[in-house]
């Protein structure tokens, strides 16, 4: 399933998303979207992707976030000859929601 961010915004509501590193410089979001995740995309319905989390942070400050985590997964296993895992390897870091944070002074 996909949303746009012109769908995100009509919701009104603060969705948890997900930024996914794919390669060394290209992410693309999906957002939850009553329990189910959803491929952000653009308003012309092309799938929304930037070639740095800055940028992709500075478009994402349009949409009402409740969280906004960075996922990677890792090919470190498979390069070395690890068997497969049952399990996901991947690298999830929470951002924060503050593009700027507000600087403070001592």
């Amino acid at each position: 399933m996909k949303q746009s961010f012109r769908d995100v915004l009509l919701r009104g509501e603060p969705v948890v998303t997900t930024v996914h590193s794919l390669e060394q410089a290209l992410y693309q979001v999906t957002v939850l979207v009553d329990g189910q995740e959803c491929l952000l995309t653009e308003n012309d319905g092309t799938t929304f992707r930037r070639r740095s989390l800055s940028s992709v942070r500075e478009a994402l400050q349009v949409l009402p976030l409740a969280s906004l985590t960075l996922k990677q997964y890792s090919a470190y296993d498979e390069m070395i000859g690890q068997p497969a895992r049952e399990g996901h390897n991947a690298l999830e870091v929470s951002l924060s929601l503050d593009m700027y944070p507000p600087v403070t002074r001592h």
